[in-house]
């Protein structure tokens, strides 16, 4: 039965690059599983905000698939954490999109609290059930960014009155379904279980040799990856300082890579974390072995992880963390912090290893471990493809929501759970005219 789908993702554009301020998983997530689906059958229409008045209103992607970009405010840049102000704008121009085109949807797929109550308001007004990935939650993010947190209080307050409203909840891993029921009092019978994903034509085990000499890598020092936003909270500080620590052990030939930032090379004007993590380098005695190569196009990573021994990982929490399973299948093991998603995709003493967050010594003491360890890695290697390929494929995530679509539609509990009024309005804000 052919199916129309909108996903709503505000501010995380599948057209995005990886690696910048507010490009990471999401955008990842969104343009593969719109993808997929499509293979199946189904129509997607991705809704995101246009923050460049040279973006055309409708991009087809593939057949299937087409990214609307959506005015709301002025056509610029906008962190994430002052869109609020926008949703109402965001949901009207949506609608009248929908109304000037003459298009039915059967259903919302709503990525992030902001994306949700977009999908609320459209709920209240026109019936239309909504599925609910948040990717990540305020309550957990303030947890651990406390004052350096700069979204606004009226996200938690949001995100539980989003987790009644919405007909169904998807959760990336265990620990992102018991936050959703411990902190936000969510209803476990809504939620379903369903991971991140990478795409096999995408990404797939490089020869070590021949992914080296296309990056213009030594071939014989150990290399340590990691690849990501360039945001304090993803704990790159502690990735640098573990691998001096591992350094100062092992005096033999090794590099750190680090993939991420706002440009194309990496300029720490554009991307100040850059320039943090270049400080603590040379701190630490090992601003000659960190090398930064930017953002990097989607087309080169399997290159990138292929080339590393080992891919590192330690954020101060991670509600999935696509990078690692990207990794896996690139036949890299990983080190990663012992924190949400991380826990549940790597397998410790398996696929890698797992570290507690803010630990260098704990990373570094791993590292030595596993780099002295050429047939550790080598069976580390192997698993982490078996068991990647096995859970984690972007076909079997889309099939599993594709099933969530269909239980919401098939038991009409749309009809079940009306939706509360969520508009920005409601919380005491005013449209932003002008951005």
């Amino acid at each position: 039965m052919h199916r129309r789908i909108a996903m709503i993702s505000e501010h995380a554009s599948p057209l995005g690059c990886l690696g910048g301020v507010d490009s990471g998983g999401q955008n990842v997530y969104v343009a593969q599983v719109a993808k997929h689906l499509a293979v199946s059958g189904y129509s997607v229409d991705i809704f995101t905000r246009r923050d460049d008045a040279a973006l055309p209103e409708v991009v087809t992607c593939r057949p299937g698939v087409r990214v609307i970009h959506v005015p709301a405010g002025q056509p610029r840049f906008v962190a994430k954490e002052e869109l609020l102000p926008f949703m109402d704008e965001f949901g009207q121009q949506m609608l009248r999109f929908c109304d000037r085109c003459s298009v039915e949807y059967d259903l919302i797929h709503a990525h992030f609290w902001m994306s949700g109550l977009v999908a609320a308001e459209i709920k209240r007004r026109r019936g239309l059930p909504f599925v609910m990935t948040f990717h990540a939650l305020g309550r957990v993010r303030r947890q651990h960014q406390r004052n350096a947190d700069r979204f606004p209080d009226e996200r938690i307050a949001i995100e539980h009155r989003l987790m009644a409203a919405a007909d169904c909840l998807i959760a990336e891993c265990p620990q992102d379904e018991e936050d959703q029921v411990r902190l936000y009092g969510a209803n476990r019978r809504k939620i379903r279980r369903v991971p991140c994903g990478f795409d096999k034509a995408e990404l797939w085990p490089v020869a070590k040799s021949r992914a080296r000499k296309h990056l213009g890598l030594d071939t014989d020092e150990r290399i340590v990856l990691h690849v990501g936003r360039m945001v304090p909270r993803k704990g790159v500080d502690d990735t640098v300082r573990g691998f001096a620590r591992y350094v100062s052990a092992r005096p033999s030939a090794a590099r750190l890579i680090i993939v991420g930032g706002d440009s194309d090379n990496p300029d720490p004007s554009l991307t100040p974390e850059i320039g943090r993590l270049q400080s603590i380098a040379e701190e630490e005695g090992v601003s000659d072995r960190v090398l930064f190569v930017g953002r990097k196009g989607r087309a080169e990573l399997k290159y990138f992880y292929s080339a590393a021994d080992v891919f590192v990982t330690t954020p101060w929490y991670e509600p999935f963390g696509i990078t690692p399973i990207e990794a896996m299948a690139c036949g890299t093991p990983v080190i990663g912090a012992n924190v949400g998603g991380i826990k549940f995709s790597v397998r410790d003493g398996q696929t890698g290893y797992l570290v507690p967050p803010h630990d260098p010594d704990a990373l570094g003491e791993r590292l030595a471990y596993l780099l002295d360890r050429s047939e550790l890695l080598s069976r580390l290697s192997k698993q982490a493809i078996e068991r990647v390929n096995r859970l984690f494929t972007w076909q079997r995530v889309s099939s599993q929501i594709a099933e969530v679509y269909e239980e919401v539609l098939g038991s009409r509990l749309a009809a079940m759970h009306p939706a509360a009024e969520l508009t920005a309005a409601s919380f005491g804000y005013r449209a932003a005219a002008g951005g």
